[in-house]
């Protein structure tokens, strides 16, 4: 990775092998991720699902057909396929990544199944890139505390969120896991909600069944 953002350093894969541990540095981080093809099939393993259960994370939200969801750190579209298959054919999923493999990978799978309502956006560290207005709902799963200037992305989110739209923030808990990065790299859930509400957010709910995350969905004040 290149930029002080890292969108796409997610998650440690806990079947990795019996022995493996979590990374413990940002440069051990850095060399589990030099191969993109594992790191895919890592983000893609189906053990993931275990304790990420993407299925609860998306009866909890309540999507509805036509909203448009913008998945800030893609990645390998973990979360946005399954967002294109709530929002329906009238509603955009845009699959935000800064890793140009990552979007590579996503164009492919699109192209694949022939989905039409998942846009990739190659994206800058420090910008969306998205049009002001225009989305529903920000997800940020395990991405946040990657993002340096968290305060100037807040205000571009502000300017592209629609009245009503959310910004929902999953990340890990601050505290030894046997999943994620090291915990110098997490921000701890008490320090996101004061962060938002500093910048014109307010927690409008916050959902408590992951094991290793803390998901929070915030509003404009």
């Amino acid at each position: 990775m290149r930029h002080h953002v890292l969108f796409t350093l997610l998650i440690i894969a806990p079947t990795l092998c019996a022995a493996q541990k979590p990374p413990q540095s940002m440069q051990e981080m850095h060399r589990l991720h030099q191969d993109s093809k594992a790191y895919i099939a890592m983000l893609e393993d189906p053990a993931r699902d275990a304790y990420q259960k993407p299925h609860e994370v998306m009866m909890s939200l309540g999507i509805q057909e036509g909203e448009t969801i913008a998945d800030i750190g893609a990645g390998s579209g973990y979360f946005s396929f399954r967002f294109a298959r709530h929002v329906g054919e009238k509603g955009k999923v845009y699959a935000v990544d800064i890793n140009p493999d990552m979007i590579l990978y996503m164009n492919r799978r699109i192209r694949e199944m022939k989905i039409k309502n998942v846009v990739t956006v190659l994206s800058a560290p420090d910008d969306p890139l998205l049009p002001d207005g225009s989305i529903d709902r920000f997800f940020v799963c395990e991405t946040w505390h990657h993002i340096q200037n968290q305060t100037q992305y807040l205000a571009l989110m502000k300017k592209m969120l629609r009245p009503g739209g959310q910004v929902i923030i999953i990340d890990f808990q601050k505290r030894d896991l046997p999943v994620g990065p090291p915990n110098e790299m997490k921000i701890a859930r008490e320090d996101v909600i004061q962060q938002m509400q500093a910048n014109g957010f307010q927690l409008a709910k916050e959902n408590t069944f992951l094991p290793y995350h803390y998901f929070l969905i915030f509003t404009i004040k």
